[in-house]
Order: C-alpha cells, then structure tokens, then sequence
C-alpha cells in the first residue's frame, strides 16, 4: 500500500491516510552511468500541459536513490507534481525519488508525472539532468565525489541481543543514497535514515560498529566510528511481581466496565497485567488500567488482576472486584463507522446536512470527524487557521488547521442540517455546529474526533515520548475537543462553546515505528509508546467519564501491512484499551506502482505477481495471530478507486499488466471518488470486471484501469466481515458516495 487516503484539496488543511508499501532497502554498489531520463508531453489545455519523465537503468547495477533537474523556461510553474517529491528554487526543479520507491533495477524503469502551468506559447523543458549528467546519457562526466563522513555516530540504546545508532546526516554533491553499518569488517545493515538497530548479538558481549554513507554512483564516503556497544547481560530471574492493588471500576458502560489498579512491583520490572474475568482472560494491559468490552447489558462480572515480568514470572491475582454493566444498549450487530472530512465542504461540495439527506447518518453507530493536529513545538492539541502545504513538502501539516471550517463558517437555513441560519454573533458554527445539530436528531449516533491522518501524524512520535509529554498532549485533546474550550478565532470559539459534540478520540498515527509522510518522525520506542500513550488517554477519559456518568470511547486506525504491525503495534497492549479499531482496508496497491492491481481484495488474487502481498485477510489474520479480540476489529471499506492509464489489455482485461502512470482523476491523478467511477462504469465506455474469489471488482476501457468498491463487492466485503465474527466495518469516506448514499446502504444492509 502506498500513502494516503485521499489528497488534499484546494484549500484543504486536513491530513491524509497512509501507505502500505513495503520499502526496498539499498541493493549494493549503484552506477548512474548509462541512466537515462526520457521526457513525454501528455495533454495540453492553452494554459498548462501534462508531462512526465521515465528514468530508464540500462546498466547492470542497482540505481540506489536518483535525484532528476530541470530547469523551468520563463512563465512557466510546477502545478503538482506525482510518484515523487519535488522542491523548487526560483526556475530551478530539483525532483528525488519517494521513500516507497528508493532503488531502480537493472532494465527497469520508473516513471514520475506532472502538470504545468504556464502563458504564452509552449515551450519544453530545459537542461534536465539525472544524478549530475545530463538526461540522455551523454557527455558530462560521471559523478566521482564521495558523501561527508556522516556524524556524530552514538549508540542510543542496547538490549540483550541488539544494539541501536544513529548519526547525523552526510552531504553529497548529487545526494546520499543511504548508509551501510558494519560490526567490526561485516555489514549488518543498509538503511536510508540516520539510524539502524542490529540484532541477532550476543548477550554481555562488546562490539564495535562503523558507519559508511554512499550515493547512487556508488562513491562512498570515509567511515564513521568505531563506537563500541556492550549488550545487557543475561540474569536468570525466578522472582514473580508482587500482587496487584485490588481493582476498583472507574467506569461502566452497557456493553463495557473499566477498571484501575495499584502498580506491582518486581525486582527486575513488570512488564505487563493479565485482567481475568472470572477465569477467563480478558484483556492484556502494561499500564494499571484496562477496560474490558464486548459484555452484556445489566450483567453482574468479577475481575482480577495478575502481573507478569519479562521472564513470565507472574504473581498471584488480586482481590476480586465486581462490576455490572449499565441496562440497555449493549453491542449492535456491527459496528459502522465512517469519516466526515474537514475539508469535504471546499471543491467536493459535501455538508454533514448531506449525511442527513442521503441517509447515511442513520446507518452509522459512529462518525470520527478528520482530523485534529498536533502543534509542532508545544506538542498538544490545537486549532488554528493555517493551510496545509504541498504534500511533498516534509513540514506540509506543520501548524496547519482549518478553524473556519471547524467552528467558525456560517451555514443558512437550506445548507444547515436544523434547517436554521447561523448567525453572526453565536460562538459555534462551522461543521461543529452542523454536527451538534446533527447530533440532536440521531441521539444514538457517536461522534469522535479523530487525531492524526497522514499528513498529522509527524510529531506523535515526540508527543508519546515522556510520561509528560503524554499526560500534557491527552489533557490538551479532552480540555479542546471534549470539554469544548475553543480558542476565541474572528469572533467564535470559547470556553465549553464545543462541549457535548463528542463522545470519544480516535487515533490515526501514521506509523509508529515506520515510514509515513515525508518528515514524519519514528523510532523504535513509538511501539511501546504508543502502548503508554492509549493508556493515558484511556485513564483520563475514564477519569472525565466519572464526574458525569458517561463512558468516552478511545479507538484507532492501524496499518494493514505485516511490517509495520510488527514495528509498530503492542496488540495485546493497545487493544486493551481501545473500544474498538479498524485495520486499513485499503490502498493495498496503487497508481505508485507500475502493475495495475487490486487495491481492497478481501483475498489475495491467484496469480498475483507483485512483489509485495496485501489482502484484508492478511491483514486481520496479522492481528489476530498477535491476540487481537474479533470483537474488537472493523476493517476499513474505501469509497473511491485507485486506477492507471496506458494499460495494455493482455489476458486479464488490463489487471496485473504495466501501465504508463496514473490514471486521471478529478482532485488526484491515478484516485477517483466512487459516484465518478460509477459514471464511468455505466455510461463511460468502461467494462466492469470481477475476481468473485478474491473480492474485488475493476473498469477497464482498453487503456485506464479503476479498481474500486461497489455495493456488489461491498454486500461481498460485509458478508465476510459477519462470518468471520469481527465487530463492524469503517467507510473512507463520506464524500466518495452517491446523493443517495448507495454505498453506506450497502455497509449498513451487509451488516444487519
């Protein structure tokens, strides 16, 4: 899977969902020479063309990172730019390879586009060059300078078996490609960031590491170091924790009971508590609180506590405890949650009063409204007025919010979900209002604010990071979003002025641990971190939820690719104090890659040749192998598609054969919202196509390739979802369906 969900639009300052791909690290020694970069004009509309270049290797080396310039002729402007990231200096564009596509094989190529705007008379491209030489391969040289000594080299962290380094960054004429880490003269690792972690050592044991950094010619740099690293020692440990505190319950709900405890204490550390309800596992926490969900109304439950060390020595349980959920309610026959974008009310046109027409409000257990941001140096959350950059740029979210569409855009009486017109002295309106009021006439509908998205993820990792900074950055969220105190922005706003419109948080951290938006910031701690920062958030929403009687939902959206699972997620830790949490359903290919391909199967289609495997069933198997309760996963249902264009018929109607870029799209090249497809599927000269086993359906003209979810394949998706006993199904989103809301129908009649 690539990056996001969706682009930003025109004036959108949101943040976007992410990728799944699994990156290829650097493949040895790389040679430019011989590298070509061919140019194609596309479309030209008087005042802007499209275009895209084709890096083609005819070499017998692995091209490891490329950097591509050009110079831009005069009235002439990059208007966006795709399968890359970009920056400009006055006329001067300067394009790098993206962090899911970071090496070129021999005979390959890889092909970026992009559309320019421009007045006056056309006229091409100037003196394009590719890693320093020019794009056609002749005269120029070869690039022969070497990357600086990367430094400041440190050992930041051993365990018993594994060490951790970083560095900082080197400087090269053309640009690093990526650094190979050697343990004494053997190298352990190639990594394209500033750190690595080696593994596989032996315990008690010192060793040295070296670090070299190289560039795509293949010139390597001086090395840094030595730095020597003794790993932990081994101590046998037969100690078990002491006994829990007996639990109390902090808070009931009628289909949940949250529980609190005092901490063991062990001679080497507690690594984890067990919560039994009755002699049956619960759930698995490493902080002092749990909820354990999934229970039926008005029953009476007892619970104890066990702790456990690193060593699997566990202590005895804890004095019971007993609890009784509240009457009524209790769990439906499936979760249904679905996204209402912030920025939906710019060029797509879609209000929260849409929700209401098409029927969709009624169909939903649970809307999360995206996204929140997090603020770059305080590291809480916060609303301000700020537009997002582009989405090549690594700071793009930093700061960014869109407080006029939250709270302060007046609607009128005929766009207002009440039927009333805003005025200009109340202190809520915007989408706030809408959903207030939207609120009010589906009593039973929960609203969460959803935290993140792919281009707000970049400062979670800083903001999980210390027990501080995790209490401070829960606190913010519950004091803005929860209790409503709104900053006062041109006149709207203030204190409890959001109070009462959301029942909970949703966490949208893309990724702990992994690669996500360009910028972001990971490291090995975000897995346990994140763990500690869904137990803080759970602590203080039950703490809140006590002085009024309400239980606050916590929930998440986590990665359907196996890696990022392993680097990132504690299952058994977050998933105790989540009420629920979708796996990304989606995205699992796209216009990124070269082969068009399924981008939401339910199973991995026969015959697959991609390198990298993805499937629904994949990705919920993932979790469930790792302990994750089936009552507690929903899989995510996309409502666009993913398509190509120049792609050749073959023998499968274009599925699995190469094609030449993105497919055109209204906001996105190679994204199309679902009621567009449908268009094209109906009335476009498109044939529909579908892999009944698999799950999955595309449109295909002879030339562009659309894969998307109708209700067909999504009464197939629900289908599965029930017979595999999970808890419901997410909708990406809202402004992808038909006025009628035919999709959301779909989600709701496969669930029943």
């Amino acid at each position: 899977m690539r990056r996001r969900r969706i682009s930003l639009p025109l004036l959108a300052a949101g943040a976007l969902i992410a990728p799944l791909i699994a990156v290829a690290l650097p493949a040895g020694t790389a040679h430019a020479a011989g590298a070509t970069a061919t140019f194609a004009k596309d479309q030209d509309w008087g005042t802007g063309y499209g275009g895209s270049y084709t890096i083609n290797n005819g070499t017998t080396s692995t091209i490891n990172g490329w950097t591509l310039e050009f110079d831009l002729p005069a009235n002439n402007s990059v208007a966006s730019l795709w399968n890359a990231t970009y920056t400009t200096a006055a006329s001067h564009v300067t394009v790098k390879n993206p962090s899911w596509q970071t090496t070129i094989a021999p005979g390959a190529s890889y092909n970026f586009g992009f559309n320019i705007a421009y007045s006056g008379a056309y006229t091409p491209l100037l003196n394009c060059k590719l890693n320093g030489r020019p794009c056609d391969g002749s005269g120029g040289g070869s690039d022969t300078t070497a990357p600086s000594v990367p430094g400041g080299l440190r050992v930041t962290g051993t365990t018993q078996t594994s060490a951790s380094l970083s560095w900082t960054a080197s400087t090269d004429n053309v640009g690093v490609a990526g650094y190979d880490v050697y343990r004494g003269t053997t190298k352990v690792a190639t990594v394209t960031g500033t750190s690595a972690t080696v593994s596989g050592l032996t315990a008690g044991t010192t060793y040295s590491f070296t670090v070299q950094a190289f560039d795509a010619a293949g010139n390597r740099s001086a090395a840094a170091g030595p730095v020597s690293a003794t790993t932990q020692p081994t101590t046998p440990d037969t100690q078990a924790p002491t006994v829990p505190g007996t639990p109390t319950v902090t808070g009931t709900s009628s289909s949940s009971i949250s529980l609190s405890w005092a901490a063991s204490t062990d001679n080497v550390g507690v690594t984890a508590y067990d919560v039994y309800n009755g002699s049956a596992l619960a759930t698995t926490v490493t902080g002092t609180s749990a909820t354990v969900s999934g229970l039926a109304a008005d029953t009476s439950y007892s619970f104890t506590v066990k702790a456990r060390d690193a060593a699997g020595n566990t202590s005895a349980a804890s004095a019971a405890v007993a609890g009784r959920t509240q009457t009524g309610g209790g769990t439906s026959a499936g979760l249904k949650i679905g996204y209402f974008t912030q920025w939906s009310i710019y060029a797509r046109g879609y209000s929260v009063k849409q929700l209401d027409t098409s029927g969709s409000a009624g169909r939903l257990t649970t809307l999360n409204y995206a996204f929140a941001n997090i603020d770059p140096t305080s590291k809480k959350c916060f609303i301000t007025n700020k537009a997002a950059g582009n989405d090549s740029d690594p700071n793009a979210g930093d700061g960014a919010g869109d407080a006029w569409a939250d709270f302060g855009k007046g609607w009128d009486a005929g766009t207002s979900v009440a039927g009333t017109t805003d005025t200009w002295d109340q202190p809520l309106a915007g989408n706030f209002n809408q959903l207030k009021q939207l609120k009010a006439k589906y009593p039973n509908l929960k609203i969460q604010i959803s935290l993140g998205g792919w281009s707000y993820s970049k400062w979670f990792s800083d903001a999980a990071a210390t027990d501080a900074s995790r209490k401070a950055l829960v606190s913010s969220c519950i004091d803005l979003y929860l209790k409503g105190n709104l900053p006062v922005i041109d006149g709207r706003g203030g204190t409890g002025a959001a109070a009462g419109i959301f029942d909970g948080i949703d966490l949208d951290w893309e990724w702990p641990n992994s690669e996500g938006h360009l910028g972001n910031i990971y490291k090995p701690a975000d897995k346990a971190n994140y763990t500690l920062l869904a137990q803080e958030f759970r602590r203080q929403l039950d703490a809140l939820g006590a002085t009024n009687g309400k239980h606050y939902t916590l929930s998440a959206f986590l990665p359907a690719d196996p890696a990022k699972i392993s680097a990132g997620i504690d299952i058994p830790g977050l998933f105790g104090q989540f009420d629920f949490a979708t796996v990304q359903g989606y995205d699992y290919h796209g216009a990124w890659e070269t082969m068009a391909n399924q981008q939401s199967a339910i199973k991995l289609p026969a015959n697959d040749p991609s390198t990298f495997k993805f499937s629904s069933e994949i990705a919920i198997n993932a979790y469930l192998t790792g302990g994750a309760p089936k009552s507690k996963l929903t899989l995510g249902i996309p409502f666009y598609g993913r398509g190509w264009t120049g792609v050749p018929a073959g023998s499968t109607h274009g599925l699995f054969q190469n094609g030449t870029g993105p497919a055109p799209g209204t906001y996105e090249a190679g994204y199309e919202d679902y009621h567009k497809l449908k268009d094209l599927a109906t009335t476009g000269g498109y044939t529909i196509y579908r892999d009944t086993t698999a799950g999955f359906a595309y449109i295909y003209n002879g030339s562009v390739f659309y894969t998307y979810d109708d209700p067909t394949e999504i009464a197939r998706k629900t289908a599965w979802i029930k017979s595999q006993g999970l808890a419901g199904a997410m909708v990406w989103s809202f402004d992808g369906d038909t006025a009628s809301g035919e999709l959301m129908a779909a989600v709701d009649n496969g669930l029943k």
